[in-house]
């Protein structure tokens, strides 16, 4: 194990269950956990460090009583964020999502400046351009997760319609973290065989459909909350890259600055990742289908942008 440290802001069931699994992989040496709610953060601070010892993990798991306990951090994780509640308006959500990823990154700024951050807070690309806004870091300094939780959706929905291929699935997945993200069917192989070689073009079209909604049915089975292992295991893989300077490919939400003809917005396609952060940007041959479809979707997210330029950064 590495002499690393990782903070995780946010200690609800995505923030919690990522301390556990970095801690009980031993992917770094201290994680701090950090979260307005005291006696929580340090509940899990106590179980997860108590859950590291029985895995014999060399992980030190503590809470954090302050923003000063993040000094030291190689990598920051952004959970923090409210749920959408019943009678709230997007741009309420939006708005209030915002004022948290300010009140957080100000204690980054102050503490943790050389950190890289990774941001699951939703919507995931407008906190990822807040992020990026309020702080000023530079673009590769700061990236979302989404398209490997993505990715991993629509591998499971090609699993299940196969029936074979398990551990062999290799799904791509460009785009917002949203109902316009773009499931890449002709970037997805099974044990290296194309999608279209063993699944019909119908088959292929309900993947595709599940996928978008992938997020929203599992909201609609548990009536109260969303998803947190797959989420968590995502952000663990990509705190790994960057610790251990895997130079891994991942789809990760960034800010583009002319890749796939778009500027000034943030969206979600194929990066490295090591210890600088997002290390380099992958452009994607897309068919023309495929282009206007990501077009689309960048078009969704720069309405978000756009009411926060208005609403909350002017």
């Amino acid at each position: 194990m590495i002499n690393k440290k990782v903070g995780i802001i946010g200690v609800g069931n995505v923030g919690s269950t990522l301390a556990y699994t970095l801690a009980s992989k031993g992917i770094c040496s201290n994680i701090v956990l950090k979260d307005i709610r005291e006696n929580i953060v340090q509940a899990m601070a106590l179980d997860i460090s108590q859950s590291a010892n029985a895995a014999k993990s060399h992980t030190v798991v503590r809470s954090a009583s302050s923003g000063k306990d993040l000094e030291g951090c190689d990598v920051v994780v952004i959970t923090a964020g409210l749920p959408r509640t019943p009678g709230m308006s997007r741009d309420d959500l939006l708005l209030k999502n915002a004022s948290i990823m300010q009140s957080v990154m100000d204690d980054i700024k102050t503490y943790a400046s050389n950190a890289i951050i990774v941001v699951v807070s939703n919507p995931l690309d407008a906190m990822v351009y807040s992020a990026l806004k309020i702080s000023g870091f530079p673009r590769e300094q700061i990236v979302g997760m989404a398209g490997i939780l993505d990715s991993a959706r629509m591998s499971h929905f090609i699993l299940e319609k196969l029936g074979y291929g398990a551990g062999q699935v290799e799904s791509s997945v460009m785009g917002g973290h949203g109902d316009d993200m773009v499931p890449l069917p002709n970037f997805s192989t099974v044990a290296g065989v194309p999608l279209s070689e063993v699944l019909s073009a119908e088959d292929i079209q309900e993947i595709v459909d599940k996928t978008k909604n992938g997020g929203l049915q599992i909201v609609k089975l548990l009536e109260t909350g969303s998803a947190y292992y797959a989420p968590a295991h995502a952000t663990s893989l990509m705190v790994e890259a960057i610790l251990h300077n895997q130079k891994k490919i991942y789809p990760c939400a960034v800010m583009l600055d002319g890749e796939y003809g778009h500027e000034n917005i943030v969206s979600g396609v194929p990066v490295m990742l090591g210890s600088k952060g997002v290390e380099k940007i992958i452009e994607l041959n897309l068919n023309e289908e495929q282009a206007k479809l990501f077009a689309s979707s960048v078009a969704s997210v720069r309405e978000l942008t756009t009411t926060l330029d208005t609403k909350f950064f002017n």
